[in-house]
């Protein structure tokens, strides 16, 4: 657990600067998997309406890894977890994203992989990772898997990392408001970490900071509903959706591409194909996607167009008043058109749910007198909003005639 004799900072627009004072967090970030996190934007096809959403895994996974570094101030913190344990925790925060693929869930949605179990067999598999968690010992590299597994051999580390008030969140949601513009997205990070506290294993929050917690879940269910299902943000995704459908479709009937396919190719026949999967970013994706637009398949053609030129689909809410409209918009189409350029999808979310069993589903008060406290029993604002329940939003999408 060697120290670097100086310590390193990186500049960061949120948090001034991002601090590494361990050896090994500096060589998980020098490494060939975590530098590849530079070519995966954070937000996929949230820039087509938020132009300035550029930023990338990269910059998100640092700025996961500096807040459980703050978190690291916490008294209770420090003292539940000893160094190899506090060390873990900033790898497994650092590491946390390191399975995502190529516009991150339009590909796991097709191709049906998940990034966190991916993520996993990276930490355990990839040589280079290996060597430099090995450095550690022999055990760390296991350890930091199980966390991104959630196996719940470290239940406060992973709670600290995946709960309903974690640090991966707290960075998403915060860096994601800065780079789109959104208003609505700040987050009061300083003072939640400093009402958090540790008891009997279980992260609570004393009752004085209840309202940066309802300023939390309110900015994330705005977060959501006005940047990450923005409809035009789905459209996009719908369509490159499609167009890995039509990839997959093509190469499973032998067609010819003018492009280097192969890697993909791979990790359609076989999703456990871990040396393929790492080479796709979205650099690759684009450099393909940018080929197809010359393809003699004029369906994949249509789509790669409309994907590098901003040709947002249409959408319309599916409802009954809609339903005539959907119809004939269906009925325009020969069965193959269908199945390409047209979708129904439905997202869904709400304010706060407390309804898991697992480690960290619920945030819990911690009350003057000493007792912990449902979050829902403190706070009226948070309790009426459970009541509404969970806004759906299902939607029609397809291709511009």
């Amino acid at each position: 657990m060697n120290k670097l004799v100086k310590q390193q900072v990186f500049k960061d627009p949120l948090y001034g600067f991002i601090h590494v004072d361990y050896v090994l967090i500096k060589q998980l970030i020098d490494s060939f998997l975590f530098q590849r996190l530079r070519r995966i934007r954070q937000l996929s096809g949230v820039q087509m309406v938020f132009h300035g959403a550029e930023h990338s895994r990269f910059s998100h996974s640092l700025g996961v890894y500096e807040i459980a570094n703050r978190f690291l101030s916490v008294p209770d913190i420090k003292q539940a977890l000893d160094e190899r344990k506090q060390l873990l925790f900033l790898s497994a925060a650092l590491l946390h994203d390191i399975g995502h693929g190529a516009y991150s869930h339009a590909f796991e949605d097709v191709f049906g992989v998940d990034h966190e179990k991916i993520g996993a067999r990276l930490i355990l598999e990839n040589k280079e990772l290996r060597k430099i968690l090995d450095t550690v010992d022999h055990e760390f590299a296991i350890d930091v898997a199980s966390i991104l597994r959630k196996e719940k051999k470290f239940p406060l580390i992973e709670q600290l990392i995946s709960s309903q008030l974690d640090v991966d969140r707290l960075d998403y949601l915060e860096r994601d408001a800065y780079f789109t513009g959104a208003a609505y997205g700040h987050i009061d990070v300083d003072r939640l970490i400093r009402v958090l506290y540790i008891r009997d294993g279980q992260v609570v929050f004393k009752l004085s900071g209840i309202h940066a917690i309802e300023n939390y879940l309110i900015a994330r269910y705005h977060m959501y509903w006005q940047v990450y299902y923005h409809p035009v943000a789905r459209a996009y995704e719908v369509n490159l959706e499609k167009i890995y459908l039509r990839v997959k479709d093509l190469l499973l009937n032998d067609f010819t591409f003018l492009s280097n396919v192969e890697p993909l190719r791979k990790v359609i026949e076989n999703p456990e194909d871990l040396e393929n999967y790492i080479q796709m970013d979205d650099f690759y994706i684009n450099g393909l996607i940018a080929s197809f637009t010359k393809s003699n398949d004029t369906i994949l053609r249509k789509l790669a167009n409309d994907f590098l030129n901003r040709k947002i689909w249409k959408y319309v809410d599916q409802n009954e008043d809609n339903e005539a409209k959907i119809q004939s918009v269906l009925s325009s189409y020969t069965e193959e058109e269908k199945r390409y350029f047209t979708s129904f999808r439905t997202v869904q979310n709400s304010t706060y749910h407390d309804s898991g069993e697992n480690f960290g589903d619920q945030i819990y008060i911690l009350l003057e007198s000493g007792k912990i406290s449902p979050l829902k029993t403190q706070s009226k604002i948070i309790e009426s909003l459970m009541l509404s329940g969970t806004k759906t939003d299902p939607k029609f999408f397809y291709q511009k005639p």
